[in-house]
């Protein structure tokens, strides 16, 4: 078994001279076990720690509008810095394991809050199917496979569906962006959610419109609670 073992790490490093991995942020080369990201970029990520304070920026961007239970990001980004073209790999540049590394250490993170211990199951921002079928991948459903492995909660990827196509949201005003996502997700089978606490799942909040109409369209169901969770506050 060892031998094994020992003939595939070889195999491993012999294939890296020609194809050498990469960390997505800082494009230094990773060494043995890291994946997508360096030790030293995980280290240097701009953690919030929000997910230890009931009242923080992510959750005020609700109050009033979607009663949450709690919301945390991992980290914050600047604009232009590397940890913000971490996240448009993640969503443009066919790089699905991104949002599943991210998404293991977003699991730990939570795991550490005494807010995210009641869990019952994971729901991602869905995509429509037109964007699907051009992205390959919903990147919100990547970062949920990660929270799943590590906080041992079971993802329901078609339980929310997004029946309308709309047009990014990224150049939008803040109007606009509310605007744009009014009355486009559904429900599919309002038992399976009932009395669940729901974790929504995304990988950037702004404005937080499509998580508000996602929340809301949850909400409508009998004895369901939503909190919120996503790798990056922008």
């Amino acid at each position: 078994m060892s031998k094994i073992k020992n003939i595939g790490s070889w195999f491993e490093g012999f294939i890296n001279l020609f194809y050498p991995r990469l960390c997505q942020a800082c494009h230094c080369f990773l060494i043995q076990n890291e994946k997508q990201i360096c030790t030293k970029c995980l280290f240097h990520l701009p953690k919030t720690n929000f997910h230890l304070q009931e009242k923080n920026p992510v959750s005020e961007i609700f109050w009033g509008r979607v009663k949450l239970e709690y919301a945390a990001s991992f980290f914050t980004f600047a604009k232009g810095s590397k940890y913000q073209k971490l996240i448009h790999k993640l969503k443009y540049h066919n790089l699905p394991e991104i949002g599943i590394v991210l998404g293991k250490h977003l699991g730990f993170t939570l795991q550490e809050s005494p807010f995210y211990q009641d869990i019952d199951l994971i729901i991602p921002v869905p995509m429509h199917p037109k964007k699907m079928k051009i992205r390959g991948y919903n990147q919100a459903e990547m970062i949920a496979k990660g929270l799943s492995e590590i906080m041992k909660v079971p993802v329901y990827t078609y339980q929310l569906i997004k029946e309308k196509y709309t047009e990014s949201q990224t150049k939008k005003r803040k109007s606009e962006r509310w605007k744009n996502v009014e009355k486009v997700f559904k429900i599919k089978d309002n038992n399976i959610l009932e009395n669940q606490h729901i974790l929504l799942v995304d990988d950037v909040v702004t404005t937080g419109a499509t998580l508000d109409a996602c929340a809301n369209c949850i909400l409508q169901i009998k004895g369901a609670r939503v909190s919120i969770a996503t790798l990056a506050y922008a």
